[in-house]
Order: C-alpha cells, then sequence, then structure tokens
C-alpha cells in the first residue's frame, strides 16, 4: 500500500513552493488551516471527506465541533467515515468554542479537530497552532462565506477557498 498525500500551494508570492501531508502517519507537530466555503458548495465532498477518510485510519478520534448538519450514522458509513471514532459536540458560545478547541488539540486524542466558528483574532489562531502542534493534531476552522463582496485574508496560515475558477 502507498502513502497517499495531499499537495497544497502557498500563496501567490511563491508558487513553486508547496507543503506535503502524510496522512498514513499521525500529524507531525500537527496544523491549523481555514476552510471559507460557500453557501451551495459542496466543500465536504471535495476537500474534506477524503482528508477524513483517510485520518480516520487512525486510532483516534475525530471531533465535529458545532457541525452545522448533524450526520447520522449511516450517511458517515456510506461517506466510509468510521462512525465509531466520530465524536460530536454543540456549543453556543464562541469563545468557549474556541476554548474546547484548543483543549481537544491539545490532548493528542484526536487525529483532526473540526471547528464551525466564526473568524478567530491572531491571538486565538496562534494558540489553537501551538495546542495543534502539542497534540500532533490537524485542527480545521471552518466557516461559511460571508455576504461581503471582498473575502478577508487569513492572518496567517492556510485558507482554501473552495470556489472553483475556470
Amino acid at each position: 500500500m502507498h502513502a497517499q498525500s495531499l499537495y497544497l500551494r502557498r500563496s501567490a508570492a511563491r508558487p513553486s513552493r508547496q507543503m506535503r501531508f502524510d496522512f498514513d502517519r499521525p500529524a507531525s507537530g500537527g496544523m491549523i488551516s481555514e476552510l471559507v466555503y460557500g453557501e451551495h458548495q459542496a466543500a465536504m465532498s471535495l476537500l474534506l471527506l477524503p482528508l477524513l477518510r483517510q485520518l480516520g485510519q487512525q486510532s483516534r478520534w475525530q471531533l465535529w465541533l458545532n457541525s452545522p448538519q448533524r450526520p447520522n450514522k449511516s450517511w458517515l458509513e456510506r461517506a466510509g467515515l468510521p462512525a465509531n471514532k466520530i465524536m460530536r459536540f454543540e456549543q453556543n458560545s464562541p469563545i468557549e468554542s474556541a476554548e474546547i478547541m484548543l483543549k481537544a488539540l491539545r490532548s493528542g486524542n484526536y487525529s483532526v479537530v473540526l471547528g464551525w466558528l466564526p473568524a478567530v483574532d491572531e491571538e486565538t489562531r496562534r494558540r489553537l497552532n501551538e495546542a495543534a502542534h502539542e497534540g500532533q493534531c490537524i485542527g480545521l476552522i471552518l466557516h461559511q462565506e460571508s455576504s461581503r463582496s471582498v473575502p478577508e485574508r487569513p492572518q496567517s496560515g492556510l485558507k482554501i477557498q473552495t470556489k472553483l475558477y475556470h
């Protein structure tokens, strides 16, 4: 069996530089990334499902924090996700949600923590990144694209836009 990897290009400032993520091993050091998706885009099926399937092969849990939909067991199984390794947690307070994500990342019990959070400030992003490195975990901050015409650039880290440009 060969190792599956995901290649993501960095910003246009260095178009030739690539980052490589090897998902057959626990995250080496961990990372935080941000996914902004449109209302009618299939972000889960296009980007997240292959990643979640691969991470599901690890012995660790996956945490879905404030997921907008409540996937049932049959949907998870059809999508190839390990229903017995996915934990879902709801928290109404954005501040408490960021703290829960921070603790989950730091614990080392999760291969990935998906947090549907509002935009986070630089200090929170720094703390989440440190916690991801400490717990050797991938943290994904997900939020729906706002109605603003000009999208905000991430303060740091990698931001993946799911809009398809032709």
